[in-house]
């Protein structure tokens, strides 16, 4: 009897039912004797013993199904090993759960604060499969994650659906993208969307050049200007505050979100009319794209060999096209950021696209 447990924890994204969906198919169809248990709600089920056995019939059909079908939560990894409110000791308790049900291996679908509680428990002794997933693209190891297409779709119809009110009326819109600390989504959803100006977290940006560069754009004719900005944006001058002091003063903002603070900004300095257009949780919606249902149907199909071959420890990683196992403790914490003189910037700024700076 192989006995598997399975999770999806922190932000949901299209495809965690085709990833769940890749591992299960990969198991039954080798071993006769399986259970596999759903924990319910991300790690909130490991840790109070939620769970539900699940079916064939479970995983039938759910391949084009967006969300996740166990449910999903966010449990902060620094939290983790702090008691809950009744003096509950998480780890211990996720440790029991998982010997309570004799469970022969955990997969755990998530992003990188799923992927650090992950590497804690495999270092707790507990046999662990990582699947990455999120929409930001930023987990180190993999050249992508599941999730990372699908909302590129997304936000670049959101970009597209701009261009023509944008067009009609003559106006800078700001299109704001998710990504708090990485611009991955932003930055291909800014190329493939047609975004003039595209601003992202890991590359400080300058008001006043992002003017100059719409003013540059109205003497050439172009009486429209669309900006592409990450939700975690920066101003070079914010840049220069400590984390702590940059919190501090986002937390005195009048602003929702930094589009509206350099909406504000632009509009002060041309006298014209800035729109602001946020997609948000669209963004994780929907049914997963073909590139994500191939994705994960290959990211499951290792995850289950590496099961069956009793190979644990690992996440699942696609590198160079190849589906690669990549050992947990190499990358869990580390982000995968963009490099301000990457090919890709690099090429964007040739193209004629501003990023501020």
């Amino acid at each position: 009897m192989l006995r598997v447990g399975m999770l999806t924890s922190g932000g949901d994204c299209q495809a965690l039912n085709a990833a769940m969906r890749g591992v299960a198919k990969g198991l039954s169809a080798n071993v006769e004797d399986l259970e596999i248990y759903g924990f319910l709600n991300g790690y909130k089920g490991l840790i109070y013993g939620n769970y539900k056995l699940l079916s064939s019939s479970d995983f039938s059909g759910i391949l084009t199904k967006g969300g996740t079908i166990i449910g999903s939560s966010r449990q902060p990894f620094k939290l983790m090993r702090v008691p809950d409110e009744n003096g509950l000791d998480k780890v211990e308790a996720m440790k029991q759960n998982y010997y309570k049900l004799n469970l022969d291996c955990l997969v755990i679908l998530g992003g990188n604060g799923t992927q650090k509680t992950a590497n804690m428990l495999r270092e707790e002794g507990l046999n662990i499969i990582h699947l990455p997933k999120t929409i930001d693209n930023d987990i180190y190891g993999t050249d992508v994650t599941f999730g990372f297409q699908s909302a590129i779709n997304i936000a670049t119809d959101a970009i597209d659906y701009i261009h023509t009110t944008a067009a009609s009326h003559n106006r800078v819109f700001i299109v704001e993208v998710m990504g708090h600390k990485v611009g991955w989504l932003t930055l291909y959803a800014g190329l493939a969307g047609g975004a003039d100006i595209i601003l992202l977290p890991e590359i400080p940006y300058d008001i006043n050049k992002v003017v100059h560069a719409i003013e540059k754009r109205s003497k050439a004719g172009k009486g429209f200007t669309i900006l592409a900005v990450a939700e975690g944006a920066i101003s070079k001058k914010d840049a220069q505050l400590s984390k702590k002091e940059y919190k501090k003063k986002l937390a005195k903002s009048p602003y929702p979100s930094v589009s509206y603070e350099i909406a504000k900004k632009i509009s002060d300095k041309l006298g014209s009319e800035v729109r602001v257009t946020v997609p948000g949780h669209t963004q994780r919606g929907g049914s997963p794209t073909a590139y994500d249902r191939v994705l994960c149907t290959r990211l499951g199909a290792e995850g289950a060999k590496a099961i069956l071959e009793k190979d644990y420890g690992y996440m699942i990683a696609m590198v160079n096209n190849e589906v690669r196992r990549v050992p947990l403790e190499n990358v869990a914490g580390r982000l995968k950021m963009i490099e301000p003189d990457a090919q890709i910037v690099r090429d964007a700024k040739l193209i004629g696209i501003s990023f501020g700076d």
